[in-house]
């Protein structure tokens, strides 16, 4: 039997409340393979679930996305042999570990072209982008699109992807040196989303143009002004909580502020089917290859510095992907 190194949470809390355990790895079941995991991505969902924002059943793993190399087959398995280098980012959690069994409708194989580091740091949050610009709304060449956070992850990839698509981008971010990786990242203009008129500022910017869609993955400190920012008949897409959850509002404000769209879209479902999720990792991987989509690594942490890994995501102190070593 494998003996694995795995994180858990037995109660919701701090970074401290994370403990890492030993433990033998069941046996491979019908349909699994069984990894050594090379890179673990760290993703903001994963703070939520450990502070119990988005609650789960305890005990439980965190992590969602890791990439690896196939060490043994469990029966069933055709797609993938021993030795493949593979990543995944929906087979349940538990990507926090150095060795794990998963369900190989679960995998995808990583290209020659691309790292296990670049998988680890692109595939969750390079999906997000594709389905946020390709499906929540279809990106045209001409349009205007607000990202928020735009110095973070899955923000980067937003500004590389959309102006490769032919989008005049606004990113905002908070501050300087933040707005300055927007800008490195792609967009057109960034914004300093701390300032208290930060909405007349970008409003200025663009002489007054508002954005077709906005994606907002910061939630309660930029939502109301998200729609603020969003042209008549605008998109406003709300996919995260990073400074909470966003304020509850009455449908009428919509149309107040010009007959607007409002959704509040996730990465899962839109990657359930396992042939779904490959053809979509396929189109992320191809402009990655394309030099479109390039993978900012901001910060690696060993398993052992797990705690320290969620602090620095959570005191947004990293401008990129944040790796786990294991």
């Amino acid at each position: 039997m494998k003996i694995a190194r795995k994180v858990i949470v037995t109660e919701f809390g701090a970074p401290e409340k994370m403990q890492i355990v030993t433990a033998e790895l069941s046996q491979i079941a019908t349909g699994e393979v069984q990894l050594r995991q090379t890179a673990i991505g760290l993703n903001f969902i994963d703070i939520y679930q450990r502070k119990g924002v988005y609650p789960l059943s305890l005990p439980t793993g965190l992590g969602h996305e890791a990439a690896g190399v196939v060490e043994a087959i469990g029966p069933g398995v055709e797609t993938f042999k021993v030795g493949d280098r593979v990543a995944y980012m929906n087979a349940g959690l538990g990507a926090y570990a150095d060795y794990r069994n998963v369900p190989a409708d679960r995998l995808v194989r990583i290209p020659d072209e691309v790292s296990d580091e670049q998988a680890a740091a692109l595939l969750f949050k390079g999906i997000t982008a594709q389905y946020l610009l390709q499906k929540t709304h279809a990106v045209k060449k001409g349009e205007i699109v607000l990202i928020h956070a735009a110095a973070g992850g899955v923000g980067q990839i937003l500004c590389q992807w959309a102006k490769g698509l032919g989008a005049f981008v606004i990113g905002t971010a908070g501050s300087p040196e933040k707005c300055a990786v927007a800008k490195a990242a792609g967009a057109d203009i960034a914004i300093d989303y701390s300032k208290e008129d930060w909405v007349k500022t970008l409003l200025e910017a663009t002489d007054g143009k508002k954005a077709n869609v906005v994606y907002d993955s910061v939630g309660k400190d930029t939502f109301l002004k998200s729609l603020e920012c969003a042209a008549q008949f605008g998109l406003v897409v709300l996919f995260g909580a990073a400074s909470g959850p966003a304020p509850a509002i009455d449908p009428e404000l919509l149309n107040k502020k010009g007959c607007l769209f409002l959704t509040r879209p996730s990465v899962f479902p839109h990657n359930a089917d396992p042939a779904v999720f490959r053809a979509n990792a396929a189109e992320l991987f191809e402009v990655i290859r394309l030099g479109i989509v390039k993978a900012s690594i901001s910060a690696k942490f060993s398993l052992e510095d797990i705690a320290a890994a969620h602090k620095s995501a959570e005191a947004r102190a990293t401008q990129g992907a944040t790796l786990i070593i294991p």
